[in-house]
């Protein structure tokens, strides 16, 4: 079995802590974050094996009821993906950077995890709605094809849910932009 992420967005802050346990109870998974977000929503996202997180976000969906508001399942993530939304991940030279913001999270989450396994290209960071009103964006860096190429799959999959709000490439980032982004 493969390792997967499930993430979910609710209403309340409420019905996102008593889904949190319920989730927790459920199956054996790592909660990577549960935490209420702006504009006041609750956001649960985990990650383990394929099965187990698939029954750990049913019960979540379950317990959460009518305050789910969103919710994501994405079985064979990329092994890039957990770091770059824990901002845990080595990323080396800054070579040319993409960056893909989005209304939702679970567009930013699939648009990484799609760019990461279109390219050679290393994710920095995953911000999910953390003093974004609500909003997403991810930073990659690569080989400026390699940042073309992933950023055109990662940005089709933002469109197709039509949460994309804008799209950045820079092939040749000044030197002192890597303190703001690594």
């Amino acid at each position: 079995m493969d390792e997967a992420v499930g993430f979910i967005e609710f209403n309340s802050v409420a019905a996102g802590i008593f889904a949190t346990d319920a989730m927790a109870k459920k199956s054996e998974v790592t909660i990577i974050d549960s935490r209420s977000v702006c504009p006041g929503k609750y956001i649960i996202l985990i990650t383990g094996m394929t099965g187990p997180v698939d029954e750990s976000l049913q019960a979540g969906i379950e317990a959460g009821a009518d305050a789910v508001t969103d919710h994501l399942f994405l079985p064979n993530v990329d092994p890039q993906v957990i770091p770059a939304i824990l901002a845990a991940g080595p990323v080396g030279d800054l070579q040319a950077i993409g960056i893909i913001e989005s209304f939702s999270i679970p567009s930013c989450i699939l648009a990484s995890d799609s760019a990461a396994k279109e390219a050679e290209i290393r994710l920095i960071e995953i911000r999910l709605a953390n003093g974004l009103g609500g909003k997403s964006f991810v930073t990659m860096t690569g080989e400026i094809p390699d940042i073309e190429a992933a950023m055109e799959v990662g940005e089709e999959k933002v469109k197709a849910i039509g949460a994309l709000v804008r799209t950045a490439i820079i092939p040749r980032p000044h030197p002192d932009l890597a303190q703001f982004i690594l």
